[in-house]
């Protein structure tokens, strides 16, 4: 097959730039969404799948019950799905301090996170952020900038399962480092979860106070060797902490009642 022409690449590009302008993030920042929200249920379902089947899954009924009551509490005040029936959290038996959630409505969070996020509020902290990512579509927005950047556009609905992209697929969708492949988000949209998730939490009945001790917590556990700011996609703990403050002075949010998830 010949290589894409340089002048038809660009012409490529600019019709797929001008499909896709004109999306926008919940906060109002331009985004190039080229999948469907079917498309990305789809893929976020399969890497779910993959995942249940490489890492071990958490047994024990009361640490379920509590994230669960935690997760659905924030899930519960978002409107009904388009493009899946319902969520599924899932826990994995795991020291990584981690969680992440997937379109399709996929919730996996580790273990080793509760050691960090001490309660119910910290742990809301974490799992609002993680949501806020799949409402804002930002595994959408950096898949899309990868294809762009490729102008392969390899990396359609029928060929994510079982092909040489998953992998890069996944790590699209934030579950890069168990897959080898590093595909970060971006500094603009971690904060953009932090303050989307911040009021997803908030409105679901848990403290936003605590966010903030979740990330000197967070910063504690790191034991001081996140690399500095400038070299690191992702905002300083000091930096997210300001910034929760900050809108934590403007949230005027009535929360449906206040949660009692016991851990």
């Amino acid at each position: 097959m010949r290589p894409l022409r340089p002048l038809f690449k660009f012409s490529l590009l600019a019709v797929i730039l001008g499909v896709a302008a004109c999306s926008s993030s919940p906060t109002g920042r331009q985004q190039v969404l080229l999948f469907s929200g079917n498309d990305m249920s789809q893929l976020g379902a399969q890497s779910f799948s993959e995942l249940k089947k490489q890492e071990k899954i958490e047994s024990d009924p009361k640490i379920n019950k509590y994230v669960q009551c935690v997760s659905y509490a924030i899930t519960r005040t978002l409107p009904a799905p388009k493009d899946f029936n319902e969520w599924e959290v899932v826990v994995f038996d795991s020291e990584q301090v981690n969680a992440f959630a997937l379109p399709g409505g996929k919730i996996g969070v580790y273990t080793g996170l509760l050691n960090v996020a001490k309660n119910q509020d910290q742990l809301a902290t974490v799992i609002g952020h993680e949501i806020a990512h799949v409402l804002a579509n930002h595994g959408n927005e950096r898949l899309s900038q990868s294809q762009v950047v490729d102008m392969g556009l390899q990396l359609s609905s029928a060929a994510m399962s079982g092909s040489e992209y998953q992998g890069m697929a996944m790590a699209g969708l934030g579950l890069g480092a168990q897959y080898g492949i590093l595909m970060p988000y971006g500094r603009a949209q971690e904060s953009e979860s932090d303050i989307l998730g911040l009021r997803l939490m908030a409105a679901a009945g848990f403290d936003p106070q605590q966010s903030v001790e979740l990330w000197k917590n967070m910063a504690a556990a790191s034991g001081g060797n996140q690399p500095p700011e400038l070299l690191s996609t992702h905002p300083s703990h000091s930096t997210r902490i300001e910034d929760l403050q900050k809108e934590i002075a403007k949230l005027s949010i009535t929360p449906v009642k206040r949660q009692n998830c016991q851990q």
